[in-house]
């Protein structure tokens, strides 16, 4: 397996804070950590609560509150009382929680490391200047649209420019309501999520992507021609699915239920039986008629918590040996979930994620408009 790519890079943080994990916590065992988990988890009684995400490691979603997908957590959080989440998730993760929940309450992202180089593939900068490239180009009125997975300043800009946020679920409401609104969309920052949600919409012939780091190649003008512009952004988990691993587990599995995140490329969705978020992906599993075999396309946690969770229906990861966790997912080590708990009792606050003020009353109307669709 080809690992450089995934290998941490500094420029893909959002935040300069990086607190390394004291030396005493860097080698605590299983046994030992859990217990100290547990210890703080009592003292600290309902003033924390903990959001795992599904992508992340058992040793972390054992002490979550809560289990499930990014927005959904978040919602969680701002429903609860708990003056401290923990949120075990990335960067843009705990920026939607820190948008949607009380200003009293602190949220906390065990380690600063964890940045999803998706969100890191449309920065600020980078979106301003390509907006300014396609606006000069046409009188119609072009509608950003961001996935849930990009940074708050991202779903700000977005809300300023007249657009919304959008989570895989929703998005091809979120289409709609461009459309409804005006003439054409930008989609940030998964081009395959785009793709997929256009093809969705029978808009797969005006479709054209936007690569930021190719400024020969970005033509603005022809670009504008087309209703559907995709940014050139991708999940590095789900862009491995081949449409061959399709055809390999209906080999050795010929009854397999083959479903798949539509992050995965759109090859990828056409030869799957199912496409869907990660609620839907444990909707399917949890309601299959035991030993029915479904194949999991999406990060490998996931397919390791739906065996353990529904050990009644056979699951397989859809590309096997060759599936992958999330780098940035991986940066949550149960080691900082341990020390952050204890500083927590402690008196101290580590890893606050807080979201600029007028940012986050703009990214509030981005996330307020995908609501009312």
């Amino acid at each position: 397996m080809e690992t450089a790519e995934f290998e941490t890079d500094l420029s893909l943080f959002k935040y300069d804070n990086l607190e390394q994990l004291p030396p005493a916590y860097r080698e605590l065992g299983e046994d030992e950590r859990t217990e100290r988990i547990e210890a703080a988890l009592e003292a600290l009684g309902d003033d924390v609560v903990i959001l795992g995400h599904n992508y992340q490691r058992r040793e972390i979603v054992e002490h979550a509150d809560f289990i499930g997908d990014s927005y959904q957590l978040s919602k969680e959080a701002a429903e609860s009382d708990a003056d401290y989440v923990i949120f075990g998730g990335v960067t843009f993760m705990a920026e939607s929680a820190d948008i949607i929940t009380d200003d009293a309450q602190s949220v906390i992202l065990p380690s600063m490391e964890a940045s999803c180089p998706m969100a890191g593939m449309a920065e600020a900068l980078q979106v301003d200047a390509a907006w300014a490239e396609l606006t000069a180009e046409t009188d119609e009125t072009i509608i950003p649209i961001t996935y849930m997975n990009s940074y708050a300043d991202l779903k700000a800009f977005c809300a300023e420019q007249g657009g919304l946020v959008c989570t895989s679920s929703n998005a091809h409401k979120a289409f709609e309501y461009a459309f409804e609104h005006g003439d054409k969309v930008l989609f940030l920052p998964d081009k395959h999520l785009g793709e997929n949600t256009a093809h969705r919409l029978g808009m797969e012939d005006d479709i054209v992507e936007w690569d930021p780091w190719d400024p020969e190649g970005a033509d603005a003008a022809s670009a504008v021609e087309n209703d559907v512009i995709l940014w050139e952004g991708y999940c590095q988990v789900h862009e491995r699915f081949r449409e061959d691993h399709v055809e390999q587990i209906r080999e050795e599995y010929p009854d397999a239920n083959v479903i798949v995140h539509p992050e995965c490329r759109r090859e990828v969705v056409e030869a799957a039986d199912v496409s869907g978020s990660t609620a839907t992906i444990c909707e399917k599993v949890a309601n299959a008629d035991p030993d029915e075999t479904w194949a999991i396309g999406t990060e490998i946690h996931l397919t390791h918590h739906l065996r353990r969770w529904h050990p009644e229906v056979n699951v397989v990861p859809l590309c096997g040996d060759a599936c992958m966790d999330c780098n940035a997912m991986r940066q949550i080590d149960p080691n900082y979930l341990t020390w952050v708990l204890e500083e927590l009792v402690a008196g101290r606050e580590r890893n606050v994620i807080e979201v600029a003020p007028e940012e986050k009353e703009l990214a509030q109307v981005a996330l307020d408009r995908m609501l009312e669709i």
